[in-house]
């Protein structure tokens, strides 16, 4: 077959996942169709190691995806991490202090690759982890025996600022300016410590390492298959998108897509409930 893209990048909530969290029939068979055609389709998303089991089946022969907004590789058919990136601790600790001081009354998570640690007032929205992992200020975590990896992301959040449980892409104009006041805020008290992926969780900054991105971690799993970036086509929603859908030879919008992307966008498909990332590269197989 000729045509086609040697890898298809793809971001998961609000792209390629329905609202409803869950990959269609229409989108897992044709996955499995890229695949049978010698396409390597890579997800590339905010979400973390254990939010990613269920959808195992769904990443063909390799097994790949880019989490934790590029902080991370893991080969899902296996459960190895191939690749991590983190902050190192003085980072860690000058981001929290500069969070706390600025910002006292929000609330911190310290995400990696190997698991999670709350503050204690961090809202308790994933009832099935252990209790005790919101026990002590997630400072408090570094360095202990239980902490084996690197902090891979911050997340930060003010509980009083903040809507009801839930993701809204297109938040009411006062939550949305509240948002914008405390990502400057967030911003401003982390410096050169930290960047902010916004990946579309209303109310939740979610701070990087300098240098870490989708499109760093991208790059750098293409180039050890011998991929450029003209050969590889990726998908997005969100501004933490951005950056990997400009690194990409074709970079796409869905039609739901945050208007930053849309406007930056290479070409825009179908909404993410009517499987638009689907039936695009439905019709790019066609054609091949």
């Amino acid at each position: 077959m000729t045509g086609l893209p040697r890898v298809v990048a793809t971001d998961l909530d609000g792209t390629l996942l329905r609202s409803d969290g869950k990959v269609s029939d229409r989108t897992r068979q044709v996955l499995a169709d890229l695949d049978a055609a010698g396409v390597e389709v890579v997800f590339v998303t905010a979400r973390p190691p254990r939010w990613l089991d269920h959808l195992a089946d769904t990443v063909g022969g390799h097994g790949r995806v880019i989490c934790i907004g590029g902080a991370c590789v893991l080969d899902l058919a296996s459960g190895e991490t191939l690749e991590i990136c983190g902050f190192d601790d003085d980072a860690v600790r000058a981001v929290v202090t500069g969070i706390r001081t600025a910002l006292p009354h929000a609330a911190l998570a310290f995400e990696r690759p190997d698991g999670v640690a709350f503050d204690p007032a961090y809202p308790k929205r994933e009832p099935a982890l252990d209790p005790g992992l919101w026990s002590v200020p997630v400072e408090d975590t570094l360095g202990t025996l239980g902490a084996r990896g690197p902090v891979s992301k911050i997340l930060a959040l003010d509980p009083a600022r903040i809507p009801p449980p839930g993701i809204l892409l297109d938040p009411p104009e006062d939550i949305r300016l509240a948002q914008e006041e405390f990502f400057t805020a967030i911003r401003a008290a982390v410096g050169e410590y930290a960047h902010l992926a916004y990946s579309g969780a209303v109310g939740l900054a979610e701070l990087m390492p300098p240098g870490v991105d989708k499109a760093a971690a991208l790059a750098r799993w293409c180039t050890r298959l011998g991929v450029d970036a003209a050969d590889v086509w990726a998908f997005g929603d969100m501004p933490n998108d951005l950056p990997m859908l400009t690194w990409a030879g074709r970079g796409i919008a869905v039609a739901n897509a945050h208007a930053d992307v849309l406007a930056c966008a290479d070409a825009v498909v179908g909404h993410h409930d009517a499987d638009g990332v689907a039936e695009e590269l439905a019709t790019l197989l066609a054609r091949a």
